[in-house]
């Protein structure tokens, strides 16, 4: 596989067509001449643009996805492709209609195993959701049928891939994906001899239909939020805090997370191994790992579809020891956050300097900050993130007493209320017997609000259990937001005296 140096979804264009009829070849061997037309997909992309959508990556197709509306009533007892698709017109296609319809979802041979086909399923979802449909639907390939209609019905064959009797990866992957099996059909797809022409009607149901529809936006308005509490442990090496790391990765991205929030130093027990060592020589060379846990995590952003925030690592830079994190992006892309204020102990125990670096970071969610653990104690900090429009404050921790934790938490509540913003914080906990200056942790990760009407009441919107490894899982509305800085019972942004004084950066 090519080395990824930036993934997009982007709406199909009609100048894509050459390189969209080779990718479909090449992902259909088994199936000779099944690419649309020229014709056929400027049909689509007139009739229904925001439908078609297509993942790039390195400005390559690597993956696309068709689809319509239409009125689901009306196809009761159609159900052939030829006819779902009026005979691959799309005269089917009606503003309209109820339910979004998936003709086509494909992934280029080279580029799966990516979770491409997720993120393609799960803007369909999002785009289901912003029009107010009811649903999605499509006709799903069974390929590994042939090898059992001699002894299986369709519905026989379906029963036991449901059960895990029989792989099906086709059928295994959109089942996993929250679709439904509803209806065997029969004679879906005459030339798919892999399914004997028969397919499965899957269904995804938009809970949400029934309210007011969403605007169309780019920007996510509703966000997840997934906060790992992460146990400090012994690993016998980097690979296995990097396969732990990735099975909490993959548990808040399986709950559709848009961000994975690590805590600070969770790398910290690799320190072990060099306990002999004196505590700034063993911190320096936990540093060596950095580069590696980065170039990781920013694969698994990838391949999870989820903005992954490291927490915080040490770092090497001009022979200085830094205390920095990561955002890598689920496109991607890669940023760099420092902790501009360490600690008495971070200074005098390892010689660790601070940073100077202040900045938000644009995301598919909006603008977020993120200050490491003792910076959150400064409130000059956020407050010059939330003029530069912050939307969620990331804060990841490390504390060994419960004092030292009272200090970030109640800090960070208050910056949320004062910056009009989300705070969400995330920590270790457990202990470390054989790393020096990292004997202990205490830690209960939350999410914090503003406190007025559209909030909770005590400002809390989750809470993790106290010193327990685990997920936190929290949406926050950033709507929500603008409506308390316009219509806010107090408004602490707008109502500043900046005829007394100002906040600004050197």
């Amino acid at each position: 596989m090519q080395d990824i140096e930036n993934i997009e979804l982007t709406y199909l264009s009609l100048d894509d067509y050459q390189e969209l009829k080779e990718v479909m070849i090449a992902s259909y061997t088994n199936m000779p001449n099944s690419y649309w037309k020229e014709s056929q997909i400027n049909t689509l992309i007139r009739l229904f643009p925001e439908g078609q959508v297509v993942i790039k990556i390195n400005n390559q197709i690597a993956g696309c996805a068709l689809s319509i509306i239409i009125d689901y009533a009306q196809f009761d007892e159609k159900n052939t492709y030829k006819e779902l698709t009026g005979n691959y017109t799309f005269s089917t296609h009606t503003k309209k209609g109820d339910v979004l319809y998936g003709i086509e979802v494909f992934i280029k041979p080279e580029f799966r195993g990516m979770r491409l086909g997720r993120r393609l399923y799960d803007y369909r979802k999002e785009l289901c959701e912003r029009l107010n449909l009811r649903g999605v639907a499509f006709g799903g390939r069974i390929p590994n049928y042939h090898k059992y209609k001699e002894e299986l019905t369709p519905k026989e064959y379906l029963n036991k891939v449901k059960r895990k009797e029989i792989h099906d990866p086709v059928l295994n992957f959109q089942i996993s994906n929250d679709f439904h099996p509803t209806k065997i059909l029969k004679n879906y797809l005459e030339d798919d001899t892999a399914s004997d022409a028969y397919a499965v009607l899957l269904e995804w149901d938009n809970i949400y239909f029934e309210k007011q529809q969403k605007k169309a936006s780019i920007v996510k308005k509703i966000v997840r939020l997934g906060l790992i509490q992460w146990q400090m442990r012994p690993y016998k090496n980097l690979d296995e805090l990097l396969q732990q790391a990735e099975f909490f990765i993959d548990a808040v991205s399986g709950y559709r997370s848009d961000f994975a929030l690590f805590p600070e130093f969770f790398n910290a027990p690799l320190m072990a191994g060099n306990n002999h060592l004196p505590t700034p020589d063993a911190i320096r060379e936990l540093a060596g790992y950095t580069e590696a846990i980065v170039q990781k995590f920013s694969s698994l952003a990838i391949s999870y579809n989820i903005n992954i925030i490291s927490g915080s690592l040490p770092e090497m830079r001009d022979d200085r020891l830094y205390n920095v994190g990561y955002l890598c992006r689920r496109d991607g892309t890669v940023e760099r956050y420092e902790k501009l204020h360490v600690t008495p102990d971070e200074a005098k125990v390892w010689g660790m300097v601070g940073g100077n670096q202040l900045k938000t970071f644009d995301t598919d969610c909006g603008k977020i900050g993120i200050l490491i653990c003792y910076d959150v104690e400064f409130p000059e900090l956020s407050r010059l993130l939330a003029d530069e429009g912050m939307d969620i404050l990331f804060v990841p921790f490390l504390t060994d007493t419960q004092n030292g934790y009272s200090r970030v938490r109640n800090c960070a509540q208050a910056r949320a209320i004062e910056n009009e913003c989300y705070v969400a914080i995330a920590g270790s906990v457990g202990n470390l017997p054989k790393v020096h200056n990292m004997d202990i942790q205490f830690a209960q990760s939350m999410v914090f609000t503003p406190c007025d009407f559209a909030f909770p009441t005590n400002g809390i919107k989750a809470e993790a259990t106290q010193n327990s490894e685990m997920i936190l899982i929290a949406d926050v509305d950033i709507d929500l937001l603008r409506e308390l800085h316009q219509f806010g019972s107090v408004k602490n942004l707008k109502d500043r005296r900046k005829d007394l004084f100002e906040l600004r950066k050197k």
